[in-house]
């Protein structure tokens, strides 16, 4: 595979640079976060005029994240994780929640951003099972082979990997190649977990899907691709789906009845967790 970032601008760190938008500001901008600049949300307010919910890709990723930490940690018993593209602190992150279950779990975030990095030293600060690790997680084997992600990971015991809200910042087309090469890194026993933008195929969710991905590629962030069902199950390559496979974000494993109907956005954004045996 390549292991080249090529794919939209914002694969390079922003940093602190306000001219120009970075994915993790206008993700934390979407969830009512602080670390965003004007720029940030000027991506946001692009997209409203398509489609005025789109914060909601933003919570729905984020509550599949919350969920899918709870069954790996409670129900699958993993107690190490590797977070790719962990963004800017916001309230549960994953190691705040799979450490309520096993104080023990280590967790290793990566991420590239240095304001980001910056961000996350400061909050894991004290604790003695995170770690944040500096690389690209468009390069995996330049992420896997890092010394300071090999020496809190155990890779002869079964760990779980996130690509979650980060392989649709990823435009080419050898995304499942990165896949396969984390999977292929991975002991039996281990999960890999993603959630993506989803063009749905069907007529009125499609159309905004598309209309969304013209907004999000030609705004100041320059990346947002909706791939289709085929094109997203084909990144966790040969694993085997955890019930209920790959479905909508907020309905893997729901925290109760649904009560009133999800937006049209909702309809856009995916999530399934893989099983390597």
């Amino acid at each position: 595979m390549s292991e080249s970032a090529v794919g939209y601008p914002s694969a390079i760190p922003v940093g602190v640079d306000t001219t120009r938008a970075s994915i993790a500001r206008v993700y934390d901008a979407a969830l009512n976060g602080k670390d965003n600049f004007e720029v940030d949300r000027q991506v946001l307010d692009q997209v409203r005029t398509v489609a005025p919910g789109v914060a909601e890709l933003a919570w729905a990723n984020r509550d599949f994240l919350i969920r899918v930490c709870r069954f790996l940690a409670k129900e699958a018993g993993i107690d190490q994780y590797l977070d790719l593209g962990s963004g800017l602190p916001t309230a549960e992150n994953t190691h705040q929640v799979v450490q309520r279950v096993n104080p023990n779990s280590t967790v290793v975030y990566v991420d590239n951003d240095p304001m980001v990095l910056a961000h996350a030293r400061a909050l894991l600060a004290g604790n003695p099972n995170t770690a944040i690790v500096a690389a690209d997680i468009f390069r995996p084997l330049e992420v896997l082979k890092t010394p300071e992600l090999r020496e809190e990971l155990d890779f002869t015991r079964p760990i779980a990997l996130f690509h979650i809200g980060t392989l649709h910042h990823y435009s080419s087309d050898d995304a499942a190649a990165i896949m396969d090469t984390y999977i292929d890194a991975l002991p039996a026993g281990s999960y890999v977990a993603i959630a993506h933008f989803y063009d749905p195929e069907v007529d009125d969710y499609s159309d905004l899907a598309r209309k969304m991905e013209e907004k999000f590629i030609h705004s100041p962030m320059g990346s947002g691709r909706f791939r289709t069902r085929a094109q997203i199950q084909s990144l966790f390559g040969d694993l085997e789906m955890i019930d209920p496979g790959l479905v909508l974000c907020d309905d893997w494993w729901p925290d109760g009845p649904r009560l009133a109907p999800m937006s049209p956005v909702r309809h856009c954004i995916v999530g399934g967790v893989g099983f390597k045996r």
